[in-house]
């Protein structure tokens, strides 16, 4: 490659840099074919040398043809795939600034020349920060173009898979997410089977049923995975496991089994050196020890995650311990300390997700409901009740309606509080589709 310094060469510059860098004279480089006057024009910019002249001057040179005439020793294709080795490489880091032009010159070079695996890989890359960003819809169109023809390789691609079927989520199409997983699962068995990566594949499968709300199912899953892993398999993976269990069995009201699956991931974390993923284990558990009101458990997990966090909590993970500071403080009957906590949580949650805004909407309201701000705590629940039914969190909406029923109950509005509280089963209902049908 050239230095920088070499940047925005001419062919005519190039050559009479190199033949100054060596000593000779426009006459000493003439070869047969090549005059001295030929070279001249040629280093003047006034003619562009013919494929034959510039191998000869390159050979007298010392250099390639191809650095004679581009300044690199690559041919197109290896400058291709150097060029997009550094952008998926900034792409990894995060590092995502004037990335998206690049990405799709790239992208455009690589199919006017028919090089699909190059279009396939700027593809999945261009995906990655679409995902990132939330831009779910432009994620599918791209990863479903950059598949397109391929053979199903569930094993080798599985990052591919995995951001499809997330993306499909993120649209609010989890059926779509579960059916693509289903068929990862199906086409790993059927490679041989790979336990580890069956069982990623069945996490996410989890997260997609645990969406359309079939909790049973999606524990099912999670568990079979976690008998085919076994206890020799990879620590990481049967975190995941044991994580994806204790959610469902939090999201089921389940709060022993959720506890005692939590813990177990936090048991093997602690055998590693890993204390990002050790911390949000002790935010989960202070999540699920809340539901089952035990304060001291909970602050105990808090100041656990925010000393392993030390000042590193960003986004989401802040999001969850400003709410259960919140509820911490709730609890103890501080209502100050709630409202301020669950506004705080409330302003990250209105940059994220709109679950993650209606869970922090959910708190400020029992918060505000403690300080006696009736109003305002109406208010709060209905725009909660809203957020998180529209996001498919059927289990806490409910429990929104049934908080927001006894308020208005409370207050005397008897008729908007059977409303309410008609709702809150409802909602409780589609939470729980399992029983539903088991009822008819």
């Amino acid at each position: 490659m050239p230095d920088q310094s070499q940047a925005g060469e001419t062919i005519g510059q190039r050559l009479k840099r190199l033949r100054l860098d060596r000593h000779l004279s426009q006459r000493e480089l003439a070869a047969p074919g090549v005059s001295y006057a030929y070279i001249s024009r040629i280093e003047a910019g006034t003619r562009q040398p013919s494929v034959k002249a510039l191998r000869r001057l390159a050979a007298k040179l010392g250099v390639s043809a191809d650095y004679l005439e581009t300044g690199s020793d690559l041919d197109a294709g290896s400058a291709r795939e150097l060029r997009l080795a550094d952008l998926e490489l900034a792409v990894r880091l995060g590092d995502w600034d004037d990335v998206d032009g690049p990405l799709n010159e790239v992208l455009t070079d690589a199919l006017s020349v028919g090089d699909q695996p190059l279009a396939l890989r700027a593809r999945v890359a261009l995906a990655s920060i679409a995902l990132e960003r939330e831009e779910f819809a432009a994620t599918v169109s791209l990863l479903e173009a950059a598949l397109e023809g391929e053979p199903f390789a569930p094993v080798e691609r599985f990052e591919i898979y995995a951001n499809l079927g997330r993306a499909f989520a993120g649209l609010g199409q989890p059926e779509r997410a579960a059916e693509l997983f289903e068929s990862c699962i199906d086409g790993v068995s059927s490679a041989g089977g790979d336990a580890s990566i069956e069982a990623r594949y069945a996490t996410l499968l989890s997260y997609a049923l645990s969406d359309m709300g079939e909790i049973g199912r999606a524990e099912e899953v999670v568990r079979s995975a976690l008998e085919r892993v076994g206890e020799t398999a990879d620590p990481y993976m049967r975190v995941r496991l044991y994580w994806s269990i204790a959610r469902l069995a939090h999201t089921k009201g389940r709060e022993s089994a959720a506890l005692q699956n939590v813990r177990k991931a936090i048991a093997l974390l602690q055998a590693t050196d890993d204390t990002f993923h050790l911390a949000r284990a002790h935010i989960l558990a202070a999540e699920i020890t809340l539901a089952r009101k035990d304060v001291e458990a909970a602050q105990n997990h808090v100041d656990q995650a925010e000393r392993l966090l030390a000042s590193g909590a960003v986004g989401e993970d802040l999001l969850e311990l400003k709410q259960h500071r919140s509820r911490i403080a709730l609890l103890r009957g501080d209502a100050t300390t709630a409202v301020t906590y669950a506004r705080e949580a409330l302003e990250l949650g209105r940059a994220a997700q709109p679950a993650d805004e209606g869970r922090a909407t959910f708190t400020l309201a029992d918060a505000l409901a403690l300080t006696g701000d009736v109003s305002a705590a109406k208010e709060a629940y209905e725009r909660a009740v809203e957020l998180l039914e529209g996001a498919g969190r059927w289990h806490m909406a409910s429990s929104a309606c049934r908080t927001w029923g006894r308020l208005l109950r409370e207050q005397g509005d008897e008729q908007r509080a059977m409303d309410v509280l008609d709702r809150a089963a409802e909602l409780g209902t589609r939470a729980s589709p399992e029983g539903a049908r088991s009822a008819h």
